[in-house]
C-alpha cells in the first residue's frame, strides 16, 4: 500500500479472518487475565509481545493506532496518550538527565511554551527559547550539556517553519535528539522522520482524529526511544484509553481525505485575504509571498489548513470580527471538520505574557484560523461578510 488514502483505511489494520470483523474492536479492559502463571513475568516484559497485563501499559486497541502512526510517521513504534500535551511533556522528560539543557525555538504552542520557559527551569533544568527564523541563534544555542533541541514547523500560530534536516543536522552533531511538534502539518503533509527528526509528536485530537470530539496525543520514534517513552509514561500515568484510541483510528480512516481539502481551501482563503483591504498580513507557508515558501516547497508534501491573518484595525476589530463569522466557529482547537478562528492571544497563547507574545509576532489583532471541509466559496464568502462588520 502507497497511497494515502488507501494507507488511512487499511494500514495496521488487516482484515480479521477469525471474525469478519472490518472494525478494530475496543478492548475496554483495565486488565488482562492468564492461564498460566509463567507467561505473567513475559507479558511484563514484552511490552504486548507475549500477552497484556494492565491497560495503563499496554492495550490492543491502542497499540493498533500505535501501529498506524508508526507507519505513517516512517518510524519504529508508536506510543499514545491521553492528551497532546501528555505526549509532549512525557516524551521531553523520557530524554532529560540531571544537568542536561534542552534548547527551542520561541514560537511554541502556549502549553509547550508553559513547560519549557516555566516548569522545566523551576525544576533545575536549564532551557533557552530562540528566534525562530534564525537558524544561527540555533547554532549559537548549542551547548555542551543540550540533550535535545524541540521545534515545531509550521509553528503555531505564526506559521513560520524551520528547516527540520538542518536542525536535526545540529542537534545529532552535538549529541543531542530532535524533537518536531508536527501537529499543523499532519503526517499527510509532512513527514520529519524523512528529514532526520528522533521523535515526532502529535496532538491526536487534531488532524488524526479530525471530529473534535476527543483529546488525545501520540509520540513516534525508533523503537528504543519509543520504549523509553513508554516506560516514562507507565510512570507519570497518561496512557491512552482504548475507546479513545479507537475514535483516533475511525477517525484516520479519512485522514488523507479531509486534509486534501483542507490544503485546498486554506489556499483560498488566504490567497483572498491577501488582497483585503481590512487584512494587514496573511501568514500561510503556501503563498509565494510567505518569506519561507520555498522551504515550505522543499519539506512539505502539502501547505496544511492552518493560516493566521492580523487585521487592520483594533482589538475590538479583531473581536468583531470572531463574533460576525457564520460558518466558522470562534473556538480554541484545530484539525477538525470544522472551520474554527480564535484569536491567540486570550486562548491558545493566553499564559505567555504581553511581552513574550510580541517577541513572537502575536499581537492582540492576529487571528488563528483552522479550515475545515466547508466549500470554498462559502468559507470565502464568510470571511467577506464578517470582515465587512470590522
Amino acid at each position: 500500500m502507497t497511497g494515502d488514502s488507501t494507507r488511512s483505511v487499511h494500514e495496521a489494520e488487516p482484515f480479521d479472518e477469525h471474525t469478519g470483523s472490518l472494525t478494530t474492536p475496543i478492548y475496554e479492559t483495565s486488565t488482562f487475565g492468564f492461564a498460566r502463571a509463567g507467561d505473567v513475568p513475559v507479558a511484563v516484559a514484552g511490552f504486548g509481545a507475549k500477552g497484556y497485563t494492565y491497560s495503563r501499559w499496554e492495550n490492543p486497541t491502542v497499540v493498533t493506532l500505535e501501529n498506524k502512526l508508526a507507519a505513517f510517521e516512517h518510524g519504529g513504534d508508536g506510543a499514545a496518550f491521553s492528551s497532546g500535551m501528555a505526549a509532549i511533556s512525557t516524551s521531553i522528560f523520557s530524554f532529560l538527565n540531571k544537568g542536561s539543557h534542552t534548547l527551542a525555538i520561541r514560537d511554541l504552542y502556549g502549553g509547550t511554551f508553559g513547560l519549557l520557559n516555566h516548569l522545566l527551569p523551576e525544576l533545575g533544568f536549564s532551557t533557552d527559547l530562540v528566534e525562530t527564523t534564525d537558524f544561527g541563534a540555533l547554532e549559537r544555542g548549542v551547548r555542551k550539556n543540550t540533550s535535545m533541541v524541540y521545534i515545531e514547523s509550521p509553528t503555531n500560530p505564526t506559521m513560520k517553519l524551520v528547516d527540520i534536516a538542518k536542525a536535526a543536522k545540529l542537534a545529532h552533531s552535538n549529541g543531542a535528539i530532535l524533537l518536531v511538534d508536527n501537529t499543523f502539518a499532519s503526517p499527510i503533509n509532512q513527514n520529519p522522520f524523512d528529514l532526520g527528526a528522533d521523535v515526532v509528536l502529535h496532538s491526536a485530537t487534531k488532524y488524526l482524529n479530525g471530529h473534535a470530539d476527543l483529546i488525545a496525543g501520540a509520540a513516534v520514534a525508533s523503537k528504543e526511544n519509543t520504549h523509553k517513552i513508554k516506560m516514562m509514561r507507565r510512570e507519570l500515568g497518561g496512557t491512552m484509553d482504548p475507546l479513545p484510541a479507537w475514535l483516533v483510528l475511525r477517525g484516520m480512516k479519512t485522514m488523507a481525505i479531509r486534509v486534501r481539502q483542507q490544503n485546498a481551501s486554506a489556499m483560498a482563503l488566504a490567497e483572498f485575504l491577501s488582497t483585503h483591504r481590512r487584512v494587514a498580513a496573511v501568514h500561510y507557508p503556501g503563498l509565494k509571498s510567505h518569506p519561507q515558501h520555498q522551504l515550505a516547497r522543499k519539506q512539505m508534501k502539502g501547505f496544511g489548513g492552518m493560516l493566521s491573518f492580523e487585521v487592520k484595525g483594533t482589538t475590538k476589530d479583531t473581536m468583531k470580527f470572531t463574533e460576525s463569522v457564520k460558518v466558522a466557529t470562534l473556538a480554541a482547537s484545530l484539525g477538525g471538520v470544522e472551520t474554527l478562528v480564535s484569536q491567540p492571544y486570550n486562548m491558545t497563547h493566553a499564559q505567555m505574557s504581553a511581552k513574550d507574545r510580541e517577541k513572537t509576532g502575536i499581537p492582540e489583532t492576529l487571528v488563528r484560523i483552522s479550515v475545515g471541509i466547508e466549500d470554498e466559496e462559502d468559507l470565502v464568502g464568510d470571511f467577506r461578510q464578517a470582515l465587512a462588520a470590522v
